[in-house]
């Protein structure tokens, strides 16, 4: 089928859909819609250009529980109730309903979730065998041309009314006599429900839906003039690719690893959509946090609409200024090196080096730093401002996990360019009669900026489990049970040495 065609029978399908007769309740415009948005996103994996195409819909990492509140008209006894603007991406399982007006006396006697959409083909299948009117361009004229439709592949093949046959493989479109039944427009709901009220109820229905996401995106200012502060703003970013559009909606988030038993939303049913649209808001009325169960709730104190296939950005926390920070340079010279968990008497162990020096941003997420908030995980961005045309300008990135309040936060922000690091093994010394083994380690490194510095030297003690430092040119803090700490502070153009000796037994 050409492209011209399938144009074409798309218009006359969507023109005789609305000729669709059911059986249905009325239903008062939507009462209230309420969304709570789970990620289930590594922190930072995601960013709008994940989401080119709604083909990827089921790519989306997260979830979202929708809770709806709508007056049906019901008869008394039993009444069919149908609901068309629901997600593609509907979990037909959690899918449960109740009347506000008559609860006692009201019941859901059937649900189901129908979703044979009107297509072209599905269309055109389901008049096999019927008379069909199908119209050809000759020129600048049309002919039409009628028949009994035997095949569709490839083309239409028509029986004519004197028994010949004909093959169609191009057409303006195609003609049918009225609309084959068992199709719908949209995915939808349908209930049947008895009550011994008669007439408005008002209802309230809850399901659960994929296609949908969000995540934190944080951009920090660095200020270095006076000390080390920071300027920090938070922002999350929703991706909603459900199908379906949320108009004028409460809007929760959930920060925390919450436990699903029930497949992701992978398994569901897919339709395909192609429009698509960008969307910035920041409003006063932003964002409230609270501790929820063990998780954090991020409630939006105003509504908001999520367009279907759209990404959308809400000011997630206000900006904290003059944050107290703390910049740390760290070289490791065993940096990228593998060790295994055993003995290891290889001499040349851990002998070549980077020389690459680590530089780090540290602060406390506390409230006498300017903070003290829970912060969800996700990507903090890292600009300084040039003062010669006050623009900032990026200078790292990282990611964060959920941190509560009151921790300290060190981001990797990338390697320095002028101060250099080495690290060399000077002597080793072996008796595997007495088990032991000796290794004399310096370490150099080289500050070439124009102003003073302090480097951490981390050494990492991964021969054997038991090791005693048993000569050292200066003090050291032990970080854990394989890693030492040698602090470093270097004049401008200065160089420092750090010298030990470690002894290994077994």
């Amino acid at each position: 089928m050409t492209k011209k065609n399938v144009s074409s029978a798309l218009g006359m399908a969507a023109a005789i859909t609305s000729l669709i007769a059911t059986s249905t309740a009325a239903a008062a415009p939507n009462g209230g819609t309420s969304l709570t948005i789970y990620s289930s996103a590594q922190p930072g994996t995601l960013s709008s250009s994940n989401f080119k195409d709604a083909d990827n819909a089921l790519a989306v990492p997260g979830y979202a529980v929708i809770k709806q509140s709508r007056e049906f008209n019901l008869n008394a006894g039993r009444t069919i109730v149908r609901v068309s603007d629901v997600p593609n991406f509907i979990d037909p399982t959690t899918v449960s309903v109740a009347s506000l007006t008559d609860p006692a006396n009201t019941s859901v006697v059937e649900q189901s979730f129908e979703f044979d959409l009107t297509s072209t083909t599905k269309l055109l299948d389901k008049y096999l065998d019927r008379e069909v009117t199908v119209d050809i361009s000759r020129g600048t004229a049309t002919e039409s041309v009628t028949g009994i439709l035997l095949g569709t592949q490839g083309g239409l093949v028509l029986r004519l009314a004197d028994g010949s046959l004909r093959t169609v493989a191009t057409y303006n479109g195609v003609r049918l006599t009225a609309l084959p039944g068992g199709l719908i427009s949209k995915p939808t709901l349908v209930w049947d429900i008895n009550t011994k009220q008669a007439g408005a109820h008002k209802t309230r229905y809850t399901y659960q839906t994929g296609g949908i996401t969000w995540w934190a995106d944080y951009n920090l200012t660095l200020n270095e003039d006076k000390g080390c502060t920071m300027d920090l703003s938070a922002w999350v970013t929703i991706v909603n690719q459900t199908g379906a559009r949320f108009e004028d909606a409460n809007l929760k988030l959930v920060a925390g690893d919450v436990k699903r038993v029930q497949p992701e939303m992978q398994d569901a049913i897919r339709f395909k959509s192609s429009d698509r649209a960008m969307m910035a808001a920041s409003a006063p009325q932003g964002f409230t946090e609270k501790a929820f169960f063990e998780y954090h709730l991020y409630t939006l104190g105003r509504t908001t609409t999520l367009a279907n296939n759209s990404t959308k950005q809400l000011e997630l926390l206000p900006v904290s200024r003059g944050v107290r920070c703390e910049q740390v340079m760290v070289y490791s010279g065993q940096a990228g090196q593998y060790y295994g968990g055993g003995l290891m008497t290889e001499r040349d162990l851990g002998v070549p080096s980077n020389k690459k020096v680590d530089v780090f941003l540290r602060f406390k997420n506390s409230k006498e730093t300017g903070l003290g908030m829970p912060l969800p995980a996700g990507k903090i961005r890292v600009s300084k401002l040039d003062t010669a045309d006050d623009s900032l300008e990026f200078i790292g990135e990282d990611l964060i996990t959920h941190t509560p309040k009151d921790e300290t936060l060190l981001l990797k922000l990338g390697s320095a360019f002028d101060v250099v690091g080495s690290r060399r093994q000077v002597d080793f010394r072996i008796d595997t009669t007495a088990k032991w083994m000796e290794e004399d380690i310096e370490v150099k490194v080289r500050n070439q900026k124009d102003v003073p510095t302090t480097v951490i030297v981390k050494e990492n003690l991964n021969r054997w489990i038991n090791w005693n430092v048993i000569r050292k040119s200066q003090e050291f803090t032990k970080i854990d049970s394989r890693t030492l700490h040698f602090p470093l502070t270097l004049a401008k153009g200065a160089e420092g040495v750090v010298k030990y000796t470690v002894r290994y037994s077994w």
